[in-house]
């Protein structure tokens, strides 16, 4: 797989701008050779005149939808944003709420699928937020203060049955026992 595909596929799932050496490190090449591929990037999505572009500001870069589609993605933001959540993204905000901060990794093997457009929709929404955890190399996410806002709470712990859901070990053996069995069947 090309370096160039490598970094539309991270700029494609990301939520917010990565940074050149974010991407050199998560690809394991050269800042330079980072630099290189998106500005060609970029410019192969200009030449087309595709749905979506690459933008920079200062070192970071992010994929968006293209400046001519303005108005169809703001109409579909608001209706995404303003309706109703949808019951997989109630689950995923639920997990988020008892169990965060969470990786999507983590959450994708909770949940049993892909978690990237439900992680989009609830930051888009507002009600969670993501961090990036330099050690670990992962995004973990979190509950924001417009979710606690917004369901009336003021700490986390006054969710039904909070307390005893957070302390839960569960999940946590579900996962050490997935992660058991990835490792055997990948040896």
């Amino acid at each position: 797989m090309s370096i160039k595909s490598k970094i539309e596929s991270f700029l494609f799932i990301s939520a917010k701008p990565m940074a050149v050496k974010q991407l050199a490190g998560l690809i394991k090449k050269d800042d330079s050779d980072i630099k290189s591929a998106i500005a060609e990037l970029v410019e192969e999505y200009k030449n087309k005149k595709a749905g979506m572009q690459i933008i920079r500001n200062e070192n970071k870069y992010q994929m968006v939808s293209s400046p001519e589609n303005v108005q169809v993605i703001q109409d579909f933001i608001k209706d995404e944003t303003t309706g109703e959540l949808t019951r997989p993204s109630l689950e995923a905000l639920t997990i988020i709420a008892y169990r965060g901060p969470v990786s999507k990794l983590d959450l994708d093997r909770i949940r049993g699928v892909n978690c990237a457009l439900i992680l989009r929709n609830l930051l888009l929404r507002g009600l969670i937020e993501a961090e990036f955890d330099k050690k670990k190399k992962e995004t973990y996410y979190s509950i924001t203060f417009d979710f606690m806002r917004f369901l009336g709470l003021s700490d986390i712990s006054d969710l039904p049955d909070y307390e005893k859901l957070h302390q839960d070990d569960t999940i946590e053996r579900m996962l050490e026992l997935d992660n058991d069995k990835n490792n055997v069947d990948g040896l």
